[in-house]
């Protein structure tokens, strides 16, 4: 079982992304499949002065820079990992050029998962289309999502807006866990007795601690940061919810209990810039309408996860 973080003071916001879920590189990586190593090599090198379509994350990414300058200090930082050399990645960094983003580190893995080198660049989220790296990093106590196509944003240039799931994401999968193996009913009658006792914390519980703590650098009513909680909990089961954040001492703008509606409308009118959930027909559901990172953590993935172990066996 990962580990989150202990919730500490932070001077930055470390980003790690993946060459892929910043820029679109599906028919690279369509070759690499049918074709091979090599050819992708080559295929890489021929085009390495073709700038790269942005990918899944790459307005976030945008977004989320440009508050260095609204703060005229950086306490932003994205950095790139990814299983490219050095030598097929001098596309990536020239695309990274091409659209003035101010990338300076990276770590190129030449094929292998580069999820390691996330600690030592301390980074709060770590964001990939590969899901297998993205679930090394949770096993290290970061949170991380595995981007999903999703349909194109339309989303505010003057604010970058975070949705977050609620259980298994921000909050540990305890309750859920009582959901799938007891029902609904149960699931009721133990948040209502267990109201006044804080959910434990999830894996993006840290990654939201320093979220607010950037939130914090700009006059109160005045950040172009946004977060907001969207959860198919329904009344009562809110009020643990609702405590819980006030015993973090963490703050969300808004909080949507959905009792089970479908998430990807209020997404879209949330405006999100992303969501992260747990559940797969969730994140289906959002990404039809905002860009969505998939968390494959608790309860509900652990029959993908064995899946995925008995494939590798």
């Amino acid at each position: 079982m990962a580990q989150t973080r202990v919730q500490q003071a932070v001077d930055k916001l470390v980003i790690a992304i993946s060459s892929r879920a910043l820029f679109d590189l599906n028919d690279s990586h369509v070759i690499y499949e049918e074709k091979g190593l090599e050819a992708y090599q080559q295929y890489q090198i021929e085009h390495e002065n073709e700038p790269l379509q942005p990918g899944g994350a790459f307005n976030l990414v945008k977004k989320l820079l440009h508050l260095n300058t609204l703060l005229d200090t950086q306490r932003v930082e994205v950095i790139l990992l990814s299983r490219n050399s050095a030598d097929t990645g001098l596309r990536v960094f020239n695309s990274i050029e091409h659209y003035g983003l101010p990338i300076i580190r990276a770590a190129f893995s030449g094929g292998m998962s580069p999820y390691r080198y996330i600690s030592p660049f301390n980074c709060h989220l770590f964001l990939s289309m590969d899901g297998a790296d993205v679930r090394q990093a949770l096993e290290q106590g970061v949170a991380a999502a595995t981007i999903l196509p999703s349909a194109p944003q339309a989303a505010s240039d003057t604010q970058v807006k975070f949705a977050f799931d609620g259980d298994a994401v921000l909050f540990s999968d305890e309750a859920e866990r009582i959901y799938k193996s007891q029902g609904l009913e149960a699931f009721a009658k133990s948040e209502k007795k267990s109201a006044n006792q804080p959910l434990s914390g999830g894996p993006f519980k840290p990654f939201l601690a320093a979220l607010q703590q950037l939130q914090m650098q700009f006059p109160p009513g005045l950040s172009p940061i946004r977060t907001c909680l969207v959860t198919a909990r329904s009344a009562p089961a809110h009020e643990r919810v609702v405590k819980t954040l006030r015993a973090w001492n963490i703050r969300i703008d808004e909080s949507l209990f959905l009792g089970g509606m479908a998430k990807g409308v209020f997404l879209k009118a949330f405006d999100a810039d992303v969501f992260f959930d747990d559940q797969e027909a969730h994140c289906d559901s959002a990404r039809e309408h905002v860009a969505t990172g998939h968390v494959p953590h608790g309860v509900a993935n652990e029959k993908i996860s064995q899946r995925t172990a008995d494939k590798k066996d």
